[in-house]
Formats: C-alpha cells, structure tokens, sequence
C-alpha cells in the first residue's frame, strides 16, 4: 500500500508554530487514507529541533529551492536565523520518505517548510508569495509530489495512477 507524508498539523497534532493545529482530518479522503492506515504524520519543523511553541518564521528573500542552495535564509520574527533547523527538518522528511518508499505528500500551504504553492514574502506582513517552502522544495527536487490541503482531491487522483 502507497504512503502519503501528511503535514502533523492537518492531523490535528498541535505542532504549528502558536501550539495549535489545523485539523483537517474531516475531509472524507483524508479519513478514508486514516483508515487505510496510508497517512504518515510529520512535521519538518519540530523534526528539525524547533519547539512547541516557537516564534513564526518566513523565508527571507527566496523560496524553499533558494534556502536549499544557500541563496536564502529561514528568520524567525525576532530575527534570528533557523535556517539549519529547517534543512535539517527537510532532510528528516526525506530520509523518511526514502525508508518507508512515499512517492506524495499533503502538505500545509504557506508554512515555510510545508507550502507548495505559497509562503509568506519574509517581512512578517501577512503578505503571501509565490514559492515553495524548504520540505516541500527538498521533497519535489527528489521527485516526491506535493499537493496543498486545498488539492487533496487532485492527491487521490495522483495516487491511483501510482497504484495501477
């Protein structure tokens, strides 16, 4: 059976960076992926040494694929650089990935490790931008699908070409 990286926070464990989570385990297909026992929870952040509760951060400058070459930087809002704790968050999810063969993942939209298709532009604004954050940037770069909690449709539909 085909695995599926799940953010933690979409599984209702209280792993974002305010304590909480963001529960979006009613969705019929991720109960469903549940009860098939398919869904992996993960967090690339608490993996990468960060706390529960931890100050916000955002990319400074770039995107997930930039952090990952060494052109930008993870900031928390206080200004400090958590840049290797979000590599290292990345790298733990794809040394997950790799061991238990996951070939997608759902991940949180606009977290700077999780978003696919948005994060936050670095100046602690609310201002979204175009770009992946750093888990999801490693993931895609090593041909692991990432799909946001707004396309879990699209994710089944992935997922059954991955099982023909």
């Amino acid at each position: 059976m085909i695995k599926v990286l799940v953010s933690a926070c979409l599984m209702g464990e209280p792993v974002r960076y305010n304590g909480g989570a963001i529960k979006i385990f009613d969705h019929r297909l991720l109960e469903s992926w549940h009860a098939e026992e398919r869904l992996v929870p993960f967090c690339p952040e608490v993996a990468g040494g960060l706390s529960i509760p931890r100050p916000c951060s955002e990319i400074l400058d770039g995107d997930g694929k930039k952090v990952i070459r060494g052109d930008a930087r993870v900031i928390n809002i206080h200004g400090e650089d958590v840049t290797e704790s979000f590599l290292k968050g990345a790298q733990k999810a794809m040394e997950l990935a790799r061991a238990m063969k996951i070939r997608m993942a759902v991940l949180k939209d606009g977290s700077p490790s999780c978003g696919s298709a948005y994060i936050y532009d670095g100046r602690f604004a609310g201002v979204k931008k175009p770009g992946k954050g750093v888990t999801a940037a490693l993931l895609e770069e090593k041909d692991i699908r990432v799909f946001s909690e707004g396309e879990i449709p699209n994710a089944s539909e992935y997922l059954k070409t991955l099982e023909i």
